[in-house]
């Protein structure tokens, strides 16, 4: 059984098969433009994705600190202020740290609490000495904050009595490995011989060098704050409602409260300049590729004038005629947007394979999120359809007669 199509359809196929010519350069374009914003978006979302985790990966989305001390400007008898230095900054604990940290573990957003104490120190071995952060955390609640199994090189994040956890570089510096001791020595005096348990690399040198983990007991008693924590840190559900949860908390708990958001101001600028000019791009090749569109089916009316004007006097009303190009548009749309989603799969694939990080690993995977295939998808055929839209009404609105004798 044969298939006949209405009559819209049909003509609209027929005129596309005859320019054949014209239908493969229209969508050769269209291809191309869907290609490159299903490739772009894909791209740069998966580099943003990247370069966020690489960050937050070693930080907390949000950090909760005591307030600094100030001094207050003093009056004399003469009722002028006089001059007052800035006071300096001692390790201080955040006063009734456990209720602050219910308040925070309650506030909507937030997904994980923990406390730590840090502080500074040297780690010494023979005649090696090096500054280092001291750590003190609680391993089951740090690992929500930062996920440290995924950097361990060697042994495991768990610190317990006198063991600790220390970075790549740290312990090259100081040449030992797992299971040998260090000695860590504080401002104040006070010292303590630790085991290493586990070595990580974080990907960050400097932090591969500087912190030392141990259990939060060990912490607070060598940093002179006995039941106290320097800091609590935190995580949110969305990282860029980091902002806004700080700011509730800082309301909420009167402490000093920064987000990444605040701390990687350059980082947030830049991902924020990577969007808008993803999003020109995508804007400028939408608008040639409805341009390009636009242009061939106009010429398509005018070497047609002849059969729309036959049409039309065989009886084919104006709503017809302008279905006939309606169609044309909306074909060229959607067989664009799916040779174009096949083009963008397969340039990811190359770039893929070229492109690698330090570590060897591809800088991004050739995969396609099914909502950006969707979402170009929709795009075409609507720019398809809006680009066929004028040279249809000028079709649609022909006379037969001039058509016919043109």
């Amino acid at each position: 059984m044969k298939l006949r199509l209405p009559f819209a359809p049909l003509v609209a196929l027929r005129f596309l098969r005859e320019g054949r010519m014209q239908t493969l350069l229209i969508l050769a374009g269209t291809t191309g433009g869907v290609a490159v914003i299903i490739f772009l978006t894909q791209l740069i979302s998966q580099l943003q994705a990247q370069i966020i985790d690489r960050v937050l990966g070693s930080q907390a989305h949000v950090v909760l600190r005591p307030l600094e001390e100030a001094n207050r400007p003093a009056i004399d008898d003469e009722g002028f202020a006089r001059i007052v230095e800035p006071r300096a900054q001692r390790l201080r604990s955040i006063d009734q740290w456990e209720n602050i940290a219910r308040l925070a573990a309650d506030t909507p957003g937030v997904t994980a609490v923990s406390p730590v104490v840090t502080g500074p120190a040297f780690a010494l071995r023979g005649q090696a000495s090096k500054s280092v952060a001291l750590m003190g955390v609680d391993a089951e609640r740090y690992r929500r904050i930062v996920r440290m199994e995924e950097y361990m090189l060697a042994g495991r994040f768990a610190v317990e009595g006198p063991r600790t956890v220390i970075g790549s570089e740290l312990a090259k510096d100081l040449g030992i490995g797992l299971e040998d001791k260090l000695r860590v020595v504080l401002p104040n005096g006070r010292d303590e011989l630790l085991v290493v348990g586990g070595i990580f690399d974080i990907g960050n040198r400097d932090l591969n060098r500087r912190w030392v983990f141990v259990t939060l007991p060990l912490a607070q008693s060598l940093l002179d704050l006995p039941g106290g924590v320097s800091n609590l840190d935190l995580t949110v559900a969305d990282i860029f409602d980091a902002q806004a949860v700080a700011d509730r908390l800082r309301g909420a708990s009167g402490l000093t409260v920064d987000s990444w958001m605040q701390t990687n101001a350059q980082l947030l600028a830049a991902l924020r300049n990577q969007t808008v000019s993803n999003n020109l791009i995508r804007s400028f090749v939408i608008i040639i590729v409805a341009l390009g569109i636009a242009s061939v089916l106009v010429v398509s009316v005018v070497q047609k004038q002849k059969e729309i004007g036959i049409l039309r006097a065989m009886g084919a009303s104006r709503g017809m005629i302008l279905q006939v190009f309606l169609i044309q548009g909306a074909l060229v749309g959607a067989v664009g947007s799916v040779l174009g989603s096949l083009l963008a799969f397969t340039l990811l694939q190359v770039f893929s394979a070229i492109y690698r990080n330090a570590d060897g690993t591809p800088l991004f995977s050739a995969q396609l999120e099914p909502r950006f295939i969707v979402v170009a998808a929709l795009v075409a055929t609507v720019v398809g359809l809006a680009s066929a839209l004028i040279p249809a009404r000028r079709a649609a609105r022909m006379d037969p007669v001039q058509a016919i004798r043109s």
